[in-house]
């Protein structure tokens, strides 16, 4: 893999409550054209729903979100993530996350948080929240004076809006939600969910 940037247009970004969803959950996504999935560590259940994922459906690349802490980004490793994805970065959180030796993206939102996540060495980086933080417009004033940085927006965007974002030249993938809907997981409802990430291949074009 040369980066988690270029698995898939679109990296499914999960909050799961109930552990024993998160395997026909990730079988459902690779079934739709998927093979990756985003897990955030915003439920206590979060870090058995990656260990599960990793153990038993090795197609699909599982990543642990929303990493603030070093001992978030060592739990997550321990777990079986095969990448990180922080919401923002710091020296002592960047440092955390090179610890546990895993590719990871680093969150950012100004020209400045980018430069400063560049000099530590990635040129990878989640851009976040996108849509609050001025969107593909804003992007894609960066892609000339940041020419070799690459982005995951992720934060607010929509099936409608994702095309926007992968149209850009410093956009490898998008994040989202739509992907999962609340109700389709809760009931189970893994055809609809494959389904959707049938889809994505046509938001992609």
């Amino acid at each position: 893999m040369s980066s988690v940037l270029d698995v898939a247009p679109v990296v499914p970004v999960v909050v799961l409550d109930d552990p024993t969803k998160a395997v026909p959950l990730a079988r459902a996504l690779a079934a739709g054209g998927l093979p990756i999935v985003e897990l955030t560590l915003r439920t206590p259940s979060a870090l058995e729903s990656v260990r599960r994922i990793a153990a038993e459906v090795p197609e699909v690349l599982v990543g642990a979100g929303t990493i603030l802490s070093a001992r978030q980004a060592q739990r997550a490793a321990a777990a079986g993530a095969q990448f990180l994805v922080s919401p923002g970065s710091t020296p002592a959180l960047l440092a955390a996350m090179d610890d546990t030796g895993l590719p990871y993206l680093p969150g950012t939102s100004t020209v400045s948080e980018m430069l400063a996540v560049a000099e530590h060495g990635h040129t990878a980086m989640k851009f976040f929240p996108a849509e609050a933080a001025g969107g593909a417009p804003y992007l894609a004033s960066l892609a000339s004076p940041l020419p070799d940085l690459r982005f995951c927006p992720t934060g607010g965007i929509t099936a409608a809006s994702a095309g926007s974002y992968l149209r850009l030249p410093n956009v490898g993938c998008v994040g989202g939600s739509w992907l999962t809907p609340a109700d389709a997981v809760a009931a189970g409802d893994w055809a609809r969910i494959a389904a959707l990430a049938a889809e994505v291949a046509l938001v992609a074009v």
